[in-house]
């Protein structure tokens, strides 16, 4: 009896290794990714009233967490009954990122101003539907859902590696999920409150002193900080799509090996391949906007 209670032991502290070990060992895989996943959800979780900050990056975390209760269930189902429908989901949320991030450029490059009877069309709308919040909330988690799927792939495939069991393979991934997002979200919370940690700063100092300096720095650094995450953001989509398009599309896999030199960084290519892609996704969604109006009218 005792010997069998202690072989349940034996075998639970062996699980408990196995999953801590392919969870590190995840992690440093998905590291990559979770720096995008910072820069872009940092980059749309700024730019409210400081007094919704918190509210906003809330709703964006909580939706983060119902993504992957969504992604993970779906992804060890789909593994087991069609894994190729895996690559196709995440090559079409690499469409939705490179359009996300091509969008921004373009809208950059060729902006106008609005004509008076747009701006008041808009405010109209922002006040019946508070469009603003809430359509970046939305945008924020359904970028959120790409780059969880592909962390979660990631995840999958090292545990994968390993050929642990089920269960070690199920925790694993959800341990990496769970780290994921605390993770990212903690350090976005952070950054976006740098400004209120520099008015503590200053007001214990009484305005004097290095800790009244370090406040300073910090309430004038958060906008600067903001401009550089909104380029970096949109660099990461481009990079995470492309990075999407090069490893799960073959014929852009065997293209982007026979044409691109070996010692340039894959980054590179990865960026050009968003680039390209966003293009001309935000090429069809204009066309594809522009004939819907027509037709609607």
């Amino acid at each position: 009896m005792a010997s069998g209670f202690f072989a349940i032991l034996d075998d639970i502290g062996a699980l408990m290794d196995d999953i801590a070990v392919t969870s590190k060992l995840a992690t440093k895989k998905t590291a990559g990714i979770l720096g995008d996943d910072l820069a872009v959800n940092a980059e749309k979780a700024t730019g409210f009233l400081s007094s919704r900050e918190i509210p906003v990056l809330w709703a964006i975390t909580k939706g983060s967490f119902i993504n992957k209760l969504i992604i993970l269930p779906i992804i060890f189902l789909l593994k087991w009954l069609y894994e190729p429908a895996i690559n196709y989901i995440l090559i079409l949320g690499g469409f939705y990122l490179a359009y996300e991030g091509m969008e921004k450029i373009v809208e950059f490059l060729f902006h106008r101003d609005k004509t008076s009877g747009e701006v008041i069309a808009e405010s109209t709308l922002e006040e019946e539907e508070v469009n603003s919040e809430k359509a970046k909330i939305s945008s924020a988690i359904k970028t959120d859902f790409i780059l969880s799927l592909e962390i979660v792939i990631i995840a999958l495939g090292t545990a994968l590696e390993k050929q642990h069991p089920l269960i070690t393979q199920i925790i694993s991934v959800s341990l990496v999920a769970i780290i994921a997002t605390i993770g990212v979200y903690g350090l976005v919370a952070l950054i976006v409150r740098m400004d209120d940690a520099g008015y503590f700063l200053q007001k214990k100092s009484h305005n004097k002193g290095f800790l009244n300096g370090l406040g300073h720095v910090l309430i004038k650094a958060l906008p600067i900080v903001i401009k550089i995450l909104g380029v970096v953001g949109t660099i990461a989509l481009l990079m995470v799509s492309g990075g999407i398009f090069h490893h799960y599309i073959d014929p852009v896999h065997h293209w982007v090996s026979e044409n691109v030199p070996a010692n340039i960084p894959e980054q590179i290519p990865q960026f050009g391949l968003g680039v390209v892609f966003g293009l001309a996704t935000v090429l069809v969604m204009t066309v594809g906007k522009k004939i819907f109006s027509l037709v609607k009218k």
